[in-house]
């Protein structure tokens, strides 16, 4: 279904309205600073993206050669906890409210909480010329319908410049190709593994796949799996590889690779090459501070870094991160053949149950409170045999963000009480 053939009620044209109705539109930076080193890195091949939705932290190290701002759901609660976007709320509550008073509260904040990263993405948008890559809430993730229905929705406030971010889930994996057929611009986020992204790129084919490298050398290394060191850096590189394999196999493929979750500027070095960065501000200082001269920067793509694990189970465990075996390649096969727009997410869980691949896992509420509680890193020893690792630390980043949308949903709350 194509979106210029969407039915859109009279609230979700509302929402629309609301989302770019931005007021005190911030100036756009007319000529903004070039640096040598960053340009060096163009050359090679990578996008450089700012890992901020802070307009003002931003401007302080935004250069020429970026071309893109990503939000998330712990970036936006940081702005709407300082109160800017309260009476963007209180507003939208009302406006939504006439148009159906019947709608339920918790429909009602995911409509809001819309606006509201609308609104922060558009900010970002005007000061930049940049394109933005946005979030959903993840209270959908495991909703394909709605899912879709807030790609439609985001695509419909600015189809130029909003790259909608889906969580990789099963359910993901299908909205992602139903989106990519709507033409909607996709950021397939929360992956942490090659073959979580050769399946993506093969049977979604988004415009962008991830992997979360800093939390990987984070996660071995706090759990002493081994040192920690290049553990990321290996399953970006991995995943860089056979999704450009993938890409020149098929021109209808345009997926690129992300290298996310940077921790410095060391990774950036290490990484040159990858199709996109997405950089903490943090990262960029510290990249700044050290000066680097272009000719010191050169492609890594072909770097093969070691990694120091632990005893064999260990190693086994930790190396799905960058393996794709034979049976995993025919899993992918045989759904991208069954064709992504006839399939469900309990589809693919039943595929992954049949071909022995342990890509989803089942988990509990239980189960899921007790990964949440541990936040980004997860406590390994308790699911490595339930759990693959990939699959855990995508569970345990979903949760992480639910963690923080709870406190952006509850300052929602606490206002439309009001409004």
């Amino acid at each position: 279904m194509a979106i210029a053939t969407q039915k859109w009620t009279r609230r979700e044209e509302l929402l629309t309205e609301l989302a770019r109705d931005v007021s005190h539109a911030p100036e756009r930076i007319a000529s903004p600073e070039s640096d040598p080193a960053l340009a060096k890195l163009r050359q090679l091949g990578t996008q450089l993206w700012l890992d901020t939705g802070n307009l003002d932290e931003a401007k302080k190290i935004w250069r020429r050669e970026m071309s893109a701002l990503t939000t998330n759901n712990t970036l936006a609660n940081q702005v709407v906890q300082t109160g800017m976007m309260d009476d963007v709320i209180q507003n939208a509550a009302r406006r939504i409210r006439e148009v159906e008073p019947g709608l339920s509260e918790d429909d009602l904040v995911m409509d809001i909480v819309f606006v509201v990263n609308s609104h922060i993405a558009l900010r970002l948008v005007t000061a930049f010329d940049a394109l933005v890559s946005v979030e959903l809430h993840p209270g959908i993730a495991y909703d394909m319908e709605k899912t879709l229905r807030y790609a439609q929705r985001y695509y419909a406030v600015n189809p130029d410049r909003f790259i909608v971010k889906i969580p990789l889930t099963p359910e993901g994996y299908c909205a992602v190709a139903q989106a990519r057929a709507d033409g909607i611009p996709i950021n397939y986020t929360l992956g942490f593994s090659a073959r979580q992204n050769y399946l993506a790129t093969l049977f979604s084919r988004p415009n962008y796949v991830n992997v979360f490298l800093g939390r990987l050398n984070q996660v071995v290394s706090e759990n002493k799996l081994g040192d920690g060191k290049f553990v990321g850096e290996k399953a970006t590189l991995a995943s860089q590889a056979v999704v450009t394999e993938l890409r020149q196999a098929h021109p209808d493929i345009p997926t690129q690779q992300i290298a996310a979750s940077m921790r410095n500027a060391d990774q950036m070095m290490a990484l040159a090459g990858v199709d996109v960065f997405t950089i903490p501000p943090k990262a960029v200082e510290e990249f700044y501070a050290q000066h680097h001269r272009p000719e010191e920067i050169t492609s890594r793509l072909q770097e093969q870094y070691e990694v120091t694990l632990g005893n064999e189970t260990d190693k086994g465990w930790v190396e799905v991160l960058w393996t794709i075996d034979d049976q995993f390649k025919k899993l992918a096969q045989e759904l991208a053949r069954r064709g992504a727009l006839n399939l469900t997410g309990n589809d693919l869980r039943q595929a992954d149950k049949d071909f022995g691949t342990r890509l989803f896992a089942d988990l509990t509420p239980e189960d899921r409170e007790a990964i949440r509680a541990k936040g980004k890193i997860p406590e390994t020893a308790r699911w490595r045999d339930r759990v693959s690792l990939d699959t855990l630390m995508t569970e345990a980043a979903l949760l992480s963000f639910a963690t923080d949308q709870k406190a952006f949903d509850d300052r929602i709350r606490q206002l439309i009480a009001s409004a």
